[in-house]
């Protein structure tokens, strides 16, 4: 049986297939274009959502298979042509939520999220999202990204973290963010309170998987579900008697990254009880803000930094 034949196909699930002799040195998004029987264009549409892995190494499409490396990625629900968000058949728009725009053009748009409301929705019918506030206000939005329920966001923020949060206007737009967010290109700056007086510079680099039933919490060291490679940087910018205020800097982004990244190093969020601050310093929702993206445009080529204004809680601890 061909490599291509053996794979246990599951829609949504991860796939993993040993590379035989006789695709050793074949490009990986021809190899996934005839696993899944697409043309090399549509695999090409569908890489950034597959999160393709080479050995644990994360792929890039014109990467050269050789035989016995182990070949993992997600198996596509529908084609990525298929699934367009228009009003009907995808997100629900909900213009009672009014959010600020920090960035418009013709391909991107980015907009201050609040604390206190979901980046987008679990299923179609769901508002009260800050990705149907954006497809309300930028109807093309609902059909850059694969899944209609992102709205074109090409990155997602905690429901607690306010800040700056991103949407492709164009599938072409959406595509090359998701993969400069997977080449680990683009620059992020978050602020954070934490309890407790970190080093005034530190650096924790471990890897993050998710636990419990629906990966709602991660795990940091290599723990949990499909550990990945994560680095967070950090400084300190102000103290107060129980608290510290840093820039923590990361080009990628894991799930809850920050969060458990600076927990593990002895310094949980205030207000952010999951990861281990006091009950009794707890707040109506944790102090962590998206202060910045920077960028390469994926059509001018033009360098490009999105800030978001200083939340109030930053103001108090010192922020400038």
């Amino acid at each position: 049986m061909s490599t291509e034949e053996s794979a246990a196909r599951a829609p949504g699930r991860r796939s993993v297939v040993r590379i035989e002799p006789g695709a050793d040195g074949r490009r990986a998004d021809s190899f996934l274009a005839s696993l899944w029987k697409v043309s090399v264009a549509e695999a090409r549409r569908r890489w950034v959502t597959a999160e393709v892995r080479v050995d644990g190494r994360l792929a890039r499409k014109g990467d050269r298979l050789a035989a016995g490396s182990a070949l993992e990625f997600e198996e596509p629900t529908t084609s990525s042509s298929e699934t367009t968000g228009t009003s009907g058949t995808g997100i629900r728009p909900d213009p009672s939520i009014v959010l600020p725009v920090l960035y418009c053009d013709d391909q991107l748009v980015a907009v201050d999220k609040p604390p206190g409301i979901a980046s987008h929705p679990l299923g179609l019918d769901e508002v009260g999202t800050a990705a149907s506030a954006i497809v309300a206000r930028f109807p093309e939005c609902a059909g850059a990204s694969p899944d209609a329920r992102e709205g074109g966001l090409v990155h997602r923020l905690d429901q607690g973290t306010s800040g700056v949060l991103l949407a492709a206007r164009s599938r072409a737009a959406w595509m090359s963010m998701r993969q400069a967010l997977a080449d680990e290109v683009c620059n992020k700056r978050y602020l954070a309170e934490v309890n407790g007086h970190p080093p005034r510079v530190g650096r924790i680099d471990a890897a993050i998987g998710r636990t419990g039933r629906a990966g709602g919490t991660v795990r940091v060291g290599g723990g949990g579900r499909r550990p990945l490679a994560a680095e967070t940087r950090w400084r300190v910018v102000a103290e107060t008697e129980a608290t510290a205020l840093v820039v923590a800097e990361l080009h990628r982004g894991r799930p809850h990254q920050v969060r458990a990244h600076l927990a593990a190093a002895g310094f949980p969020l205030v207000g952010d009880t999951r990861y281990g601050a006091p009950r009794a310093l707890a707040d109506a929702e944790f102090h962590l803000h998206a202060w910045s993206v920077g960028f390469v445009h994926p059509v001018t080529g033009e360098a490009v930094v999105i800030s978001a204004p200083l939340p109030g809680w930053a103001k108090a601890a010192g922020a400038v």
